[in-house]
């Protein structure tokens, strides 16, 4: 039930929509205009680089995008000559220049899929040309930059068409056009200077407008407010630019206040949107150097990064993975959170978080200077630890590590959870044991979107072979279960839980004992209603190997199921499934020897 102030906001909205629609914002510039934003020196960040395997990855990278093969997500999309910016490449589906509140996006019959169509579009590969360009003054990567803008800025009218149609590609875009005008923009003609500035502030303008506070308050909103705030310093003395810089910085806090719990996780109860978050404000402590409180509370987000990474180092995927990235979309992907830590670890000065040199070299120095470059790396300390808001219990004893998931759905239709109540995740060094299989799609085929966040597809029971809840769409469900975590004790010999997940009349409970450093004991007793039921015990496995270091009671069968490293793929990956069909209640035991 929309309430009145949601309504008189969204007529309002609606309003300047439809008059910027029929007459485009347009702002007067001086020919000598230079961005007030304080961001390093780029030369200075180059040289530092110069040699590094990222300055090589970087140049391989722009011989490709040159090339318009752009590597986006699980794909490599080859668009030809002429870049065709609204279309879906895996489909060939392409929509038109409609009014962008017009455009069904969220229709993959008519619109095609917009993750495919949007990733392009954030431009962030132009970022990358220009960093390609610091490092080889190779003007051939200016040449693209501007054919491709130019090529942009013709396909794309302000507020027409599919590109306009989310707030948040809006924002991101603009956070690539930002950086990489800091890197080359000098280097322009003053002419195409001027027009691509106009388009740049013509952003500021939709986000103003159009910040998600009712439609997606959640990262959303957070890279919204984020792109808002440093336009406004980047245009500082322009009009509308003090405003934008007052109010992103104000959602940035409030938003800080009321995305993430008081134990540091962020409340879509998933690590791969916790990371996203964590960049957000990260960057937006370096532009606004807000107040203690504020970076109290990005340490706790940083602590919990840190913790659910373990010993890998390598985030596991607990929720939604969209596999999108604030900065450098690129490279290996296990690479994204130490590079997160790393900057974390800078920004906050803090020491005890684990990361190698290398990891600054995709994020941090271009944030924060190759000064960073001199700074002793961490050494990093885990120890186990509950989660108690996320409902997470992270159990530690030198390399192994062990996730418990016991936590509830997210908030609203919980667009990011998945139904995986009582799921572990299990590794032993670079060794993963136990999986999530990740995400695959959002609005791609119904039945992998569905597969991918049911229950099937984690370390969980399963009954009657239903979900947990039931899936309303892509991003919502209803009849959410009751998790509830009844015990938790830890110490230098082992660490216990114990948790309930309740729904359509069933119990679930999970005990799970972390006889360190590497036995796992683990007990599922399950409640229902009379007669016959189907129930089973899945195990996701990381390899056909870490079989061997299961051990189920009879009945157990090795079948193949898939896995989605990131999303826009999927591929075959093993499942161990113990099956029964059983009255209640009914007890299974496992035991995993790491």
């Amino acid at each position: 039930m929309r309430t009145a102030a949601e309504i008189a906001f969204r007529l309002k909205q609606e309003l300047i929509n439809a008059y910027q629609f029929a007459r485009p914002p347009e702002v007067q510039l001086d020919p000598n205009f230079k961005p007030r934003i304080k961001l390093p020196d780029p030369a200075t960040v180059a040289a530092a680089l110069q040699g590094t395997a990222f300055a090589g990855q970087v140049r391989s990278l722009a011989e490709q995008i040159r090339q318009h093969r752009f590597p986006i997500l699980g794909l490599t999309i080859d668009t030809g000559p002429e870049i065709p910016w609204r279309r879906d490449h895996t489909s060939g589906v392409e929509t038109g220049l409609s009014y962008f509140r017009r455009i069904p996006y969220l229709d993959t019959r008519r619109s095609g899929d917009h993750k495919v169509i949007w990733e392009p579009n954030r431009h962030q590969h132009l970022v990358l040309l220009a960093q390609a360009f610091c490092f080889t003054g190779d003007a051939a990567h200016l040449g693209e930059i501007r054919a491709q803008l130019e090529s942009w800025f013709a396909a794309n009218p302000y507020n027409r068409g599919i590109n306009w149609a989310s707030a948040l590609e809006v924002a991101f875009r603009a956070l690539s056009w930002i950086w990489t005008y800091h890197l080359i923009g000098d280097k322009m003609i003053a002419e195409f200077r001027m027009k691509w500035l106009r388009q740049l502030y013509q952003h500021g303008c939709h986000l103003e407008n159009n910040l998600s506070f009712y439609f997606s308050p959640n990262t959303h909103l957070l890279g919204e407010a984020l792109a808002l705030h440093a336009l406004g310093l980047f245009f500082t003395g322009l009009p509308r630019a003090a405003r934008w810089e007052q109010l992103g910085a104000r959602v940035m806090r409030e938003q800080m206040e009321r995305q993430v719990h008081a134990d540091g996780s962020h409340f879509e109860q998933s690590t791969y949107y916790h990371l996203y978050a964590t960049d957000m404000f990260l960057l937006h402590a370096i532009l606004a150097k807000p107040d203690r409180e504020y970076m109290d509370k990005l340490e706790k987000m940083a602590e919990y990064l840190h913790a659910v990474m373990g010993p890998s180092r390598i985030l596991p995927f607990l929720g939604d993975d969209d596999g999108g990235r604030l900065f450098y979309p690129y490279g290996d992907r296990n690479g994204f959170g130490r590079a997160t830590m790393a900057t974390a670890s800078t920004v906050l000065d803090r020491h005890h978080w684990q990361w190698d040199p290398k990891d600054l070299h995709e994020q941090a120095v271009w944030w924060l200077g190759a000064g960073l470059l001199d700074r002793k790396a961490g050494e990093g300390k885990w120890e186990s630890r509950l989660f108690s808001d996320a409902g997470v219990a992270v159990m530690s004893s030198g390399a192994n590590q062990v996730i418990f998931d016991a936590g509830g759905f997210g908030p609203w239709g919980a667009g990011h959870s998945h139904a995986d109540a009582l799921s572990i995740v299990v590794r032993s060094g670079d060794d993963e044991i136990l999986i999530d299989p990740g995400t695959c799609t959002y609005v791609g085929e119904q039945k992998w979107r569905d597969w991918f966040r049911g229950t099937e597809a984690h370390n969980t029971i399963r009954l009657d072979g239903r979900d947990q809840a039931t899936a309303a769409g892509p991003f919502r469900w209803i009849n959410h279960p009751d998790v509830t975590i009844l015990s938790w004790k830890t110490n230098a010999k082992r660490d216990a839980i114990e948790a309930e997940c309740r729904y359509r009349d069933f119990t679930h409970r999970r005990s799970m004992e972390f006889q360190k450093p590497d036995v796992i004991l683990i007990v599922d007793e399950i409640n229902g209603p009379p007669g016959e039921h189907d129930v089973e015990q899945l195990w996701h496995l990381g390899s056909l190997d870490a079989r061997a270091r299961l051990v189920l009671a009879e009945g157990s069968e090795l079948v193949e199921s898939w896995r989605s490293g990131v999303f826009g793929e999927k591929h075959p990956s093993p499942v161990v499934r113990v099956r029964r069909r059983c009255t209640l209640p009914a007890r299974f035991e496992a035991k995993i020897v790491l």
